[in-house]
Protein backbone atom coordinates (compact mmCIF):
# COMPACT_ATOMS: atom_id res chain seq x y z
CA UNK A 1 0.00 0.00 0.00
CA UNK A 2 1.47 3.39 -0.97
CA UNK A 3 1.67 6.24 1.47
CA UNK A 4 -1.25 8.14 -0.15
CA UNK A 5 -3.65 5.21 0.21
CA UNK A 6 -2.39 4.53 3.71
CA UNK A 7 -3.13 8.12 4.79
CA UNK A 8 -6.61 7.95 3.24
CA UNK A 9 -7.31 4.68 5.07
CA UNK A 10 -5.97 6.11 8.34
CA UNK A 11 -8.20 9.17 7.96
CA UNK A 12 -11.26 6.96 7.39
CA UNK A 13 -10.48 4.75 10.39
CA UNK A 14 -9.88 7.79 12.60
CA UNK A 15 -13.14 9.39 11.50
CA UNK A 16 -15.07 6.20 12.21
CA UNK A 17 -13.45 5.88 15.64
CA UNK A 18 -14.25 9.49 16.58
CA UNK A 19 -17.86 9.05 15.40
CA UNK A 20 -18.20 5.83 17.40
CA UNK A 21 -16.83 7.46 20.54
CA UNK A 22 -19.10 10.47 20.15
CA UNK A 23 -22.06 8.20 19.52
CA UNK A 24 -21.37 6.07 22.58
CA UNK A 25 -21.10 9.10 24.82
CA UNK A 26 -23.93 11.07 23.24
CA UNK A 27 -26.75 8.95 24.65
CA UNK A 28 -26.91 9.19 28.41
CA UNK A 29 -29.05 6.37 29.80
CA UNK A 30 -29.56 8.46 32.92
CA UNK A 31 -31.27 11.16 30.87
CA UNK A 32 -34.93 10.09 30.97
CA UNK A 33 -37.13 11.53 28.23
CA UNK A 34 -40.94 11.79 28.34
CA UNK A 35 -43.16 12.62 25.37
CA UNK A 36 -46.27 14.70 26.10
CA UNK A 37 -49.19 15.36 23.79
CA UNK A 38 -52.87 16.22 23.89
CA UNK A 39 -55.11 19.27 23.79
CA UNK A 40 -55.39 22.50 25.80
CA UNK A 41 -54.85 21.13 29.32
CA UNK A 42 -51.58 19.52 28.25
CA UNK A 43 -50.76 22.48 26.03
CA UNK A 44 -50.73 24.90 28.95
CA UNK A 45 -53.91 26.86 29.56
CA UNK A 46 -53.09 28.02 33.08
CA UNK A 47 -51.16 31.23 33.71
CA UNK A 48 -47.87 30.48 35.40
CA UNK A 49 -46.80 32.32 38.51
CA UNK A 50 -43.41 33.28 39.95
CA UNK A 51 -43.16 30.00 41.88
CA UNK A 52 -43.52 28.07 38.62
CA UNK A 53 -40.51 29.71 36.99
CA UNK A 54 -38.06 28.31 39.53
CA UNK A 55 -36.25 25.61 37.56
CA UNK A 56 -34.61 22.40 38.63
CA UNK A 57 -31.07 21.90 37.32
CA UNK A 58 -31.91 18.28 36.42
CA UNK A 59 -35.11 19.03 34.51
CA UNK A 60 -35.04 20.13 30.86
CA UNK A 61 -37.43 20.68 27.97
CA UNK A 62 -36.71 20.24 24.28
CA UNK A 63 -37.91 23.23 22.30
CA UNK A 64 -40.36 22.10 19.59
CA UNK A 65 -40.77 25.53 17.92
CA UNK A 66 -38.57 28.57 17.48
CA UNK A 67 -39.22 31.28 20.08
CA UNK A 68 -36.88 34.21 19.35
CA UNK A 69 -38.53 36.32 22.06
CA UNK A 70 -37.52 33.67 24.60
CA UNK A 71 -34.12 33.14 22.97
CA UNK A 72 -34.99 29.50 22.29
CA UNK A 73 -34.42 27.50 19.11
CA UNK A 74 -36.30 24.45 17.88
CA UNK A 75 -34.51 21.19 18.58
CA UNK A 76 -32.41 22.46 21.49
CA UNK A 77 -32.58 21.65 25.20
CA UNK A 78 -33.25 24.30 27.84
CA UNK A 79 -33.75 24.31 31.58
CA UNK A 80 -37.47 23.56 31.89
CA UNK A 81 -39.37 26.75 32.67
CA UNK A 82 -42.82 27.71 31.44
CA UNK A 83 -43.84 28.04 28.71
CA UNK A 84 -42.50 24.63 27.67
CA UNK A 85 -44.96 23.95 24.83
CA UNK A 86 -44.95 26.96 22.51
CA UNK A 87 -43.92 30.58 22.93
CA UNK A 88 -47.09 31.94 24.53
CA UNK A 89 -48.56 28.97 26.38
CA UNK A 90 -48.93 28.68 30.14
CA UNK A 91 -48.47 26.16 32.88
CA UNK A 92 -48.91 22.47 32.05
CA UNK A 93 -49.02 19.25 34.08
CA UNK A 94 -45.70 18.36 32.43
CA UNK A 95 -43.99 21.17 34.37
CA UNK A 96 -44.66 19.63 37.76
CA UNK A 97 -44.39 16.06 36.48
CA UNK A 98 -40.77 16.74 35.63
CA UNK A 99 -40.05 18.65 38.81
CA UNK A 100 -41.45 15.94 41.05
CA UNK A 101 -39.52 13.22 39.23
CA UNK A 102 -36.29 15.19 39.55
CA UNK A 103 -36.93 15.73 43.24
CA UNK A 104 -37.59 12.05 43.92
CA UNK A 105 -35.05 10.27 41.73
CA UNK A 106 -31.32 9.87 42.34
CA UNK A 107 -29.11 12.86 41.57
CA UNK A 108 -27.61 10.93 38.66
CA UNK A 109 -30.95 11.05 36.79
CA UNK A 110 -31.95 13.98 34.59
CA UNK A 111 -35.45 14.48 33.20
CA UNK A 112 -36.33 15.75 29.73
CA UNK A 113 -39.77 16.74 28.42
CA UNK A 114 -41.09 17.16 24.89
CA UNK A 115 -44.57 18.70 24.80
CA UNK A 116 -46.49 19.02 21.54
CA UNK A 117 -50.17 19.75 22.12
CA UNK A 118 -52.97 21.55 20.30
CA UNK A 119 -55.86 23.13 22.14
CA UNK A 120 -59.29 21.91 21.09
CA UNK A 121 -58.04 19.03 18.96
CA UNK A 122 -59.60 15.62 18.47
CA UNK A 123 -57.32 12.62 19.03
CA UNK A 124 -57.51 12.05 15.27
CA UNK A 125 -55.11 14.96 14.75
CA UNK A 126 -52.31 12.74 16.07
CA UNK A 127 -53.28 9.81 13.84
CA UNK A 128 -50.82 10.22 11.00
CA UNK A 129 -53.26 8.57 8.59
CA UNK A 130 -55.83 11.30 9.16
CA UNK A 131 -53.69 14.36 9.94
CA UNK A 132 -53.92 15.89 6.45
CA UNK A 133 -57.71 15.65 6.28
CA UNK A 134 -58.06 16.92 9.86
CA UNK A 135 -55.85 19.95 9.22
CA UNK A 136 -57.76 20.76 6.03
CA UNK A 137 -61.01 21.00 8.00
CA UNK A 138 -59.54 22.65 11.11
CA UNK A 139 -61.21 25.87 12.32
CA UNK A 140 -59.43 29.14 11.58
CA UNK A 141 -58.47 29.72 15.23
CA UNK A 142 -56.53 26.42 15.22
CA UNK A 143 -54.62 27.04 12.00
CA UNK A 144 -51.99 29.26 13.62
CA UNK A 145 -51.23 26.59 16.20
CA UNK A 146 -51.00 23.91 13.53
CA UNK A 147 -48.73 26.01 11.33
CA UNK A 148 -46.24 26.25 14.21
CA UNK A 149 -45.84 22.48 13.79
CA UNK A 150 -45.79 22.67 9.97
CA UNK A 151 -49.37 21.31 10.07
CA UNK A 152 -48.12 17.98 11.38
CA UNK A 153 -48.01 17.80 15.20
CA UNK A 154 -47.46 14.03 15.17
CA UNK A 155 -44.57 14.40 12.73
CA UNK A 156 -43.04 17.13 14.88
CA UNK A 157 -43.37 14.93 17.97
CA UNK A 158 -41.50 12.11 16.22
CA UNK A 159 -38.91 14.54 14.85
CA UNK A 160 -38.19 15.95 18.30
CA UNK A 161 -38.24 12.51 19.90
CA UNK A 162 -35.55 11.31 17.50
CA UNK A 163 -33.41 14.31 18.42
CA UNK A 164 -33.95 13.49 22.09
CA UNK A 165 -32.94 9.87 21.52
CA UNK A 166 -29.49 11.08 20.51
CA UNK A 167 -28.86 12.23 24.07
CA UNK A 168 -31.31 10.32 26.26
CA UNK A 169 -33.70 7.41 26.54
CA UNK A 170 -37.48 7.67 26.15
CA UNK A 171 -39.06 6.30 29.32
CA UNK A 172 -42.74 7.07 28.87
CA UNK A 173 -45.53 8.98 27.15
CA UNK A 174 -47.95 11.40 28.80
CA UNK A 175 -51.38 12.08 27.30
CA UNK A 176 -54.06 14.53 28.34
CA UNK A 177 -56.81 14.66 25.76
CA UNK A 178 -60.47 13.78 25.52
CA UNK A 179 -62.58 16.89 25.90
CA UNK A 180 -63.06 17.00 22.12
CA UNK A 181 -63.89 13.27 22.10
CA UNK A 182 -66.37 13.27 24.97
CA UNK A 183 -68.74 10.33 24.57
CA UNK A 184 -66.55 8.63 21.97
CA UNK A 185 -66.32 5.03 23.16
CA UNK A 186 -63.86 4.23 20.38
CA UNK A 187 -61.38 6.72 21.87
CA UNK A 188 -59.23 4.00 23.51
CA UNK A 189 -58.72 2.33 20.14
CA UNK A 190 -57.85 5.64 18.52
CA UNK A 191 -55.32 6.35 21.27
CA UNK A 192 -53.88 2.89 20.84
CA UNK A 193 -53.25 3.55 17.15
CA UNK A 194 -51.27 6.68 17.97
CA UNK A 195 -49.39 4.84 20.72
CA UNK A 196 -48.51 1.92 18.43
CA UNK A 197 -47.34 4.31 15.73
CA UNK A 198 -45.06 6.06 18.21
CA UNK A 199 -43.60 2.77 19.37
CA UNK A 200 -42.94 1.71 15.79
CA UNK A 201 -41.61 5.02 14.49
CA UNK A 202 -39.27 5.46 17.45
CA UNK A 203 -38.32 1.78 17.80
CA UNK A 204 -39.60 1.57 21.37
CA UNK A 205 -40.78 -1.43 23.37
CA UNK A 206 -44.22 -1.14 24.93
CA UNK A 207 -43.02 -2.87 28.09
CA UNK A 208 -40.42 -0.13 28.56
CA UNK A 209 -42.63 2.78 27.48
CA UNK A 210 -45.77 3.16 29.61
CA UNK A 211 -48.57 5.48 28.52
CA UNK A 212 -49.94 7.74 31.28
CA UNK A 213 -53.38 9.17 30.48
CA UNK A 214 -54.82 11.89 32.68
CA UNK A 215 -58.46 12.24 33.61
CA UNK A 216 -60.37 15.35 32.58
CA UNK A 217 -61.64 17.94 35.05
CA UNK A 218 -63.80 16.05 37.54
CA UNK A 219 -67.52 16.43 38.07
CA UNK A 220 -66.82 17.63 41.63
CA UNK A 221 -64.88 20.53 40.11
CA UNK A 222 -67.66 21.32 37.65
CA UNK A 223 -66.09 19.50 34.73
CA UNK A 224 -68.31 19.72 31.67
CA UNK A 225 -66.61 16.71 30.08
CA UNK A 226 -66.26 14.64 33.26
CA UNK A 227 -68.38 11.85 31.75
CA UNK A 228 -65.41 11.11 29.46
CA UNK A 229 -63.41 9.91 32.46
CA UNK A 230 -65.40 6.66 32.43
CA UNK A 231 -64.15 6.07 28.86
CA UNK A 232 -60.59 7.09 29.74
CA UNK A 233 -60.56 4.54 32.56
CA UNK A 234 -61.12 1.74 30.02
CA UNK A 235 -57.83 2.51 28.24
CA UNK A 236 -55.77 -0.14 30.11
CA UNK A 237 -58.16 -2.75 28.74
CA UNK A 238 -56.93 -1.85 25.25
CA UNK A 239 -53.35 -0.87 26.12
CA UNK A 240 -51.95 -3.09 28.90
CA UNK A 241 -49.11 -0.64 29.53
CA UNK A 242 -51.49 2.30 30.03
CA UNK A 243 -52.05 3.88 33.44
CA UNK A 244 -54.79 6.33 34.44
CA UNK A 245 -53.88 9.51 36.30
CA UNK A 246 -56.60 10.77 38.65
CA UNK A 247 -57.81 14.37 38.56
CA UNK A 248 -60.00 14.07 41.66
CA UNK A 249 -57.88 16.41 43.75
CA UNK A 250 -57.15 18.91 40.97
CA UNK A 251 -58.80 22.31 41.16
CA UNK A 252 -60.62 23.67 38.13
CA UNK A 253 -61.67 27.09 36.88
CA UNK A 254 -65.23 28.30 36.16
CA UNK A 255 -65.19 27.42 32.44
CA UNK A 256 -65.66 23.77 33.43
CA UNK A 257 -62.92 22.60 31.06
CA UNK A 258 -59.56 23.67 32.41
CA UNK A 259 -57.58 23.34 35.60
CA UNK A 260 -56.38 26.25 37.69
CA UNK A 261 -52.62 26.77 38.16
CA UNK A 262 -52.93 24.88 41.45
CA UNK A 263 -54.81 22.15 39.60
CA UNK A 264 -52.05 21.83 36.98
CA UNK A 265 -49.42 21.56 39.67
CA UNK A 266 -51.32 18.79 41.42
CA UNK A 267 -52.15 16.97 38.18
CA UNK A 268 -48.48 17.03 37.21
CA UNK A 269 -47.54 15.59 40.58
CA UNK A 270 -50.21 12.90 40.12
CA UNK A 271 -48.61 11.90 36.79
CA UNK A 272 -45.24 11.74 38.53
CA UNK A 273 -46.54 9.58 41.38
CA UNK A 274 -47.83 7.03 38.86
CA UNK A 275 -44.47 7.03 37.06
CA UNK A 276 -42.56 6.65 40.32
CA UNK A 277 -44.78 3.68 41.25
CA UNK A 278 -44.09 2.08 37.86
CA UNK A 279 -40.35 2.41 38.44
CA UNK A 280 -40.46 0.55 41.78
Amino acid sequence: MNIKNYLILLTIITSISVYTIQKSYAQDKNFHIYLCFGQSNMEGHGKFEDQDTVGNERFYSLQAVDCPELDRKKGEWYLAQPPITRCNNGLTPADYFGKKLAENLPDSIRIGIINISVGGCDIQLFDKDSTISYVAKAPNWMKGILSAYDNDPYGRLVEMAKIAQQTGVIKGILLHQGESNTGDRDWPNKVNKVYQNLLQDLKLEASQTPLLAGELLSAEQGGKCASMNAVIKTLPGVIPTAHIVSSDDCEGIPDGLHFSPAGYRQLGRNYAEIMLDIRK
